[in-house]
C-alpha cells in the first residue's frame, strides 16, 4: 500500500530498556515519595530535580559536543514516561527543558550553543519557552510582544502567559515581533536571562494539576540584550517555534503516556486486593472489561508514541520526507486523549477511594487533563493531521 512501506515501529534497543529500568527506579526511589506532598503543597519538585541533575537525566537531550548525554529522541522520552509514571510535574523538568533549548539546538549559532546549552547539560540552569500571550493562545503569530533594534542590542517588551517553570528557569526562548507588517514571517527568537533587567515573573497560577511545575507570566519591560542572542536569522522565529513543537509534542505525549501507565500499574494492584462479595473485584467482567480496555490504549498510545520519536531522531539526524508533523501532532492527540479516559476509569475502579487524595489516581486524573491543552490543544492537533496527512 503506498506511503506505509518506510513505516517501522520504534523498537527500543537493549540500552533503551537499561535505561528504562534505571529512570524507573530512581523515580521510585526518589520522586514518588514526594508527588503527592509536591501536588498537595503546589511546590517545585526540588528532590526530582536533585536526583535527574545526580543522575544527568534532566536534559537528556542535549548533545554530547555541548557536554550532554546526546541522548535520542526515543530515550528521551523514555526518560520523561518513567518520571511521568510516578508525578507528572516532575516529568516537566526534562521535558520543558528540550522545549526551552530545542529552538537553540535547531537555529541557534554555534557560539549561543555553547553559551546556553553547556550550563544546561550541567545542571546550572533550566530553560524555559515563552510562546503563547493573554491574547495569542492558539493564534500565536498574533503576539503582540515586540523586540525593537536598537544598536548592537534589542529591547523586548511585552507578557507571555502560560510559561511552564518560570521563575526557576535561568533561560527563556522568547518570540517577539520584529517586523509587525509580516506577522508570522515578522517574528523572530530570543534567549532571555532570568537576571536580564526589566525581566519578572507573575504570580504562580492556581491550576487543577501539575500543581507542582509553577506556571507564571513572564514579564519584559525594556529588557534589552545583546543582538546576538537572537536565535537564528531575523523573521525566524515563528518557522523555528513550528519546528520546536513539531518534535516536542512527542514529549508531552510521553507525558501522558507515563500518566496513564502510572494510573494503570496503581489500579491493577488496587482490583486484586479490593474483595466484595467474597472475591477480588478484579475477578468480575465487568472490571476485567475496563483493564482491557486501559491496556490496550496504554499500548496504541506508546507505539505511536514511540513511532513519532523515530521520526523525530530521522530529521534530527537529517533525513526528510517524515511526516514528522502529523505524527508528532496524533501522538500528542492520542496519548492525551487516551491518559484522561485511563485516568478516569482508575478512578471508576478505586471508587469512592479513588475520589480521595489518599490514594494517587486523583491526581494522576487532573494532571492528565493538561495534557490535552498544552502544545497545542488538541482540536488544534486535529487541524494540525489534517493539514499534514501522510503521503
Amino acid at each position: 500500500m503506498a506511503g506505509t512501506a518506510d513505516f517501522d515501529l520504534y523498537r527500543p534497543s537493549e540500552e533503551h530498556d537499561m535505561l528504562r529500568e534505571s529512570v524507573r527506579s530512581l523515580a521510585e526511589a526518589k520522586i514518588a515519595p514526594f508527588a503527592a506532598a509536591v501536588d498537595e503543597e503546589a511546590r517545585f519538585p526540588q528532590e526530582a530535580l536533585d536526583a535527574l541533575v545526580a543522575n544527568d537525566l534532566h536534559a537528556v537531550h542535549v548533545p554530547e559536543a555541548y557536554g550532554g548525554a546526546g541522548a535520542d529522541a526515543l530515550a528521551t522520552v523514555i526518560v520523561i514516561e518513567e518520571v511521568a509514571r510516578v508525578c507528572a510535574s516532575s516529568s516537566l523538568i526534562p521535558a520543558v527543558n528540550k522545549l526551552g533549548s530545542l529552538p537553540v539546538i535547531l537555529s541557534g549559532s554555534e557560539e549561543l550553543k555553547a553559551k546556553y546549552l553547556g550550563p544546561l547539560a550541567k545542571g546550572d540552569a533550566m530553560f524555559s519557552y515563552c510562546l503563547s500571550e493573554p491574547d495569542a493562545g492558539s493564534d500565536a503569530a498574533g503576539m503582540k510582544t515586540k523586540a525593537v533594534r536598537d544598536g548592537d542590542h534589542y529591547v523586548l517588551n511585552g507578557v507571555k502567559r502560560w510559561i511552564t517553570n518560570a521563575g526557576v528557569s535561568e533561560y527563556y526562548t522568547v518570540m517577539a515581533v520584529t517586523d509587525p507588517e509580516k506577522r508570522s514571517r515578522g517574528i523572530s527568537a530570543f534567549v532571555v536571562e532570568k537576571g536580564d533587567e526589566g525581566v519578572s515573573f507573575g504570580a504562580p497560577e492556581k491550576k487543577l494539576g501539575i500543581k507542582g511545575s509553577p506556571t507564571r507570566e513572564v514579564y519584559l519591560d525594556n529588557v534589552k540584550i545583546p543582538a546576538d542572542r537572537m536565535i537564528g536569522a531575523e523573521g525566524t522565529g515563528f518557522a523555528t517555534a513550528m519546528k520546536t513543537l513539531d518534535h516536542t509534542r512527542i514529549t508531552i505525549a510521553a507525558q501522558a503516556l507515563g500518566i496513564a501507565q502510572g494510573a494503570l500499574d496503581y489500579a491493577k494492584g488496587y482490583v486484586q486486593e479490593r474483595k466484595q462479595f467474597g472475591k477480588p473485584i478484579g475477578d468480575f467482567q465487568g472490571v476485567q472489561f475496563m483493564l482491557a480496555d486501559m491496556a490496550m490504549k496504554v499500548e496504541a498510545a506508546r507505539q505511536l508514541t514511540y513511532a513519532a520519536a523515530a521520526r523525530s531522531e530521522r530529521i534530527s539526524a537529517g533525513g526528510k520526507g517524515e511526516d514528522l508533523t502529523f505524527f508528532g501532532a496524533a501522538a500528542k492527540c492520542y496519548a492525551s486523549d487516551a491518559a484522561m479516559e485511563i485516568t478516569t476509569d482508575a478512578v471508576q475502579l478505586l471508587g469512592g477511594y479513588g475520589y480521595t487524595r489518599d490514594y494517587p489516581c486523583e491526581r494522576m486524573m487532573r494532571d492528565a487533563k493538561i495534557t490535552q491543552i498544552y502544545e497545542g490543544t488538541n482540536q488544534v492537533q486535529r487541524i494540525v493531521m489534517a493539514r499534514n496527512l501522510p503521503q
